[in-house]
């Protein structure tokens, strides 16, 4: 028989300081390891047919008589057929891998965008999506494992405010967007499942159908034969954010484009106004054709050096998006105080009308019913989307001329505020 080494006492261990190995009894292979200033704990055993030194911690952080349990723990694993070395390996493993999977919601969502926004032709949308998701998701779900995320939760995030059905466009769009992010976090490995913010056959059940509860209405716009009354007004507002109203009025454009809007877009000698794909909702470049009003409109704009925008703001960069409302909504309050109605809509509920109501939707009401330009030109002015082949074909083909004579007449309707304008019907001048 192999000879046992006595146990030693706690004292004997701690003046143990030459280099090497110090067997301490007590268990079998236990060894105190000394090298240099160092010292720590080591069980020399077989395991299988492999001898292992398991590292049992450092002394005297590891006092002799846990350092004797800890050995006699690993003799039991190994007498059961475990590997210590290899189990402690596997459950070093599992833990990165569990940290590793504990992820928020919220920093999901934010490696969800950074993924995706470069494929996004607005570049607007990623502020889009962290804005909604920070605005209605994080206060719920935001720290929550994005693999606790259920069902109740999304349903509560959609319910909270009563979202769902007094801003069901808002809320439809973040449940969409709930559910990107939960499906971008299941191909990660980071939760497993049916995707709880899914809507058919699951929130359907749940919740009302959107046409059911609050539909999206329609940009608060001015009846066409007031817009000249309108136009009146506007033009004696001073300022970039007026300007840009008028700019965008004439040229039947969205507020985006207009505010984004740069001088090397722009041909004044061709009246051509160039808005690249990655600015236009459809991702296709549209030509606006400049009415003589706009030209004038653009000439009379200071030009700062270094600036391409058209219409900077005083702190730089672009107008806000409200910026144009603003303006209408002084108007608005300028005319109710002088005793009138004010700029409102009036199939609305008196809504105050809005930057895209009055630039597009009075534009296009107005083309439709006090002209004879025919469909297709005013569809394709607007840089709509069209399903039809025919109309689609058309508008592959530009029709700029026809359509400059139509923002041409539209320029001389606002400048008429008391009367209908004359205008130049296509067909009449074909």
């Amino acid at each position: 028989m192999p000879r046992k080494t006595p146990p030693l006492s706690a004292l004997e261990v701690s003046r143990k300081t030459d280099p090497g190995l110090h067997a301490v009894g007590g268990v079998a292979g236990l060894h105190l390891r000394v090298r240099g200033a160092a010292r720590s704990w080591i069980l020399r055993a077989m395991v299988g047919s492999k001898r292992r030194d398991i590292g049992l911690g450092a002394f005297p952080d590891v006092p002799l008589a846990q350092a004797r349990e800890k050995a006699r723990q690993a003799r039991e694993q190994i007498a059961e057929g475990v590997d210590p070395v290899l189990a402690r390996r596997e459950a070093r493993s599992a833990l990165l891998a569990s940290q590793a999977a504990a992820r928020t919601f919220d920093q999901c969502a934010a490696a969800f965008i950074k993924a995706q926004e470069a494929g996004w032709s607005n570049a607007k949308h990623a502020q889009q999506w962290r804005a909604t998701l920070e605005a209605y998701a994080s206060p719920i779900i935001g720290d929550m494992l994005v693999s606790d995320v259920d069902t109740a939760h999304v349903v509560r995030l959609l319910t909270a405010g009563d979202l769902w059905t007094t801003k069901n466009e808002t809320a439809s769009r973040v449940r969409g967007r709930v559910e990107s992010v939960l499906d971008w976090a299941r191909v990660q490995g980071l939760r497993t499942g049916e995707n709880p913010a899914r809507w058919r056959g699951h929130l359907d059940k749940l919740l009302p159908r959107p046409s059911k509860v609050q539909r999206a209405g329609n940009h608060a716009a001015l009846d066409w034969r007031e817009v000249g009354a309108f136009w009146a007004a506007l033009t004696g507002v001073d300022g970039m954010g007026a300007a840009a109203l008028r700019f965008a009025i004439l040229t039947a454009a969205r507020s985006g484009e207009v505010r984004g809007a740069t001088w090397s877009e722009i041909d004044l000698q061709a009246g051509v106004w160039t808005v690249p794909a990655a600015r236009m909702k459809a991702g296709r470049e549209h030509r606006v054709p400049l009415s003589d009003a706009a030209i004038k409109l653009l000439e009379a704009l200071p030009r700062l050096d270094g600036e391409d925008l058209l219409f900077p703001a005083s702190r730089g960069g672009e107008l806000s998006d409200a910026t144009m409302g603003a303006v209408i909504k002084r108007l608005h309050a300028t005319a109710v105080a002088d005793g009138g109605e004010g700029w409102i809509d009036r199939k609305q509920a008196g809504k105050v009308a809005t930057a895209h109501g009055v630039a597009r939707s009075t534009f296009r009401t107005w083309a439709a019913e006090a002209t004879n330009y025919s469909r297709e030109v005013a569809e394709a002015a607007l840089a709509h989307t069209l399903s039809d082949r025919t109309e689609a074909a058309y508008q592959r083909g530009d029709a700029i001329e026809r359509r400059r004579r139509l923002m041409q007449d539209w320029s001389r309707f606002l400048a008429t505020p008391s009367a209908a304008a004359t205008v130049t019907p296509i067909r009449g001048a074909a």
